[in-house]
């Protein structure tokens, strides 16, 4: 069977299985999932080794864990919320390593640091800026937002994905929309 041939359900199953114990099937069930990650990724690092480094951590966090996945809600709706954060996170491995750059090796607005070029050249920069902003303050908006407005998942799976009623996540959104509308507009 072809990983694209995988079914929703099948995938589901396959999560079960993999979460008892069952480690062809976790297995089977990273090699199946690994095309979606990356795209996942690329959502919010479209330079290609930024991605692939962000899926490779996302695989590996997937497999430790698999136990917190809840069964309830799709698999693959949890694997996503675990593949963005795993590019949020390559994100600010990348974004930390520039700024920690020795800055007598030249001026700060010389260029930019050679080891995050990629991902910054690539990157929805404002966007990524204006949820590490947000996230200090209000990290609850945070992952709400990204599912509906990055990802497009529709406000009743948000609510199952991040246990909290339909109500409660509209209004997440609503106020992390409010607090990022200055931040995109911004040019600094």
């Amino acid at each position: 069977m072809s990983e694209e041939a995988l079914s929703p359900d099948e995938l589901d199953e396959l999560a079960r299985r993999a979460r008892a114990g069952d480690r062809d099937a976790l297995e089977a069930l990273l090699a199946a999932i690994r095309p979606r990650a990356l795209n996942v990724c690329r959502g919010v690092l479209p330079h290609l080794p930024d991605a692939e480094d962000a899926c490779q951590e996302a695989l590996i966090n997937i497999a430790n864990k698999i136990g917190s996945w809840g069964g309830r809600g799709r698999f693959t709706t949890w694997m996503h919320v675990v593949a963005v954060n795993s590019a949020r996170t390559t994100y600010r491995r990348m974004k930390n390593q520039a700024i920690s750059a020795d800055p007598q090796d030249f001026g700060p607005l010389d260029r930019p640091d050679p080891r995050t070029t990629s991902v910054i050249a690539g990157t929805r920069l404002d966007l990524l800026e204006a949820m590490e902003i947000i996230e200090r303050d209000h990290p609850q908006f945070v992952e709400p937002l990204l599912l509906r407005d990055v990802y497009g998942l529709p406000y009743e799976e948000i609510a199952q994905l991040v246990g909290a009623p339909l109500g409660t996540v509209k209004a997440q959104i609503h106020h992390g929309r409010k607090l990022a509308r200055p931040l995109l507009r911004s040019t600094e």
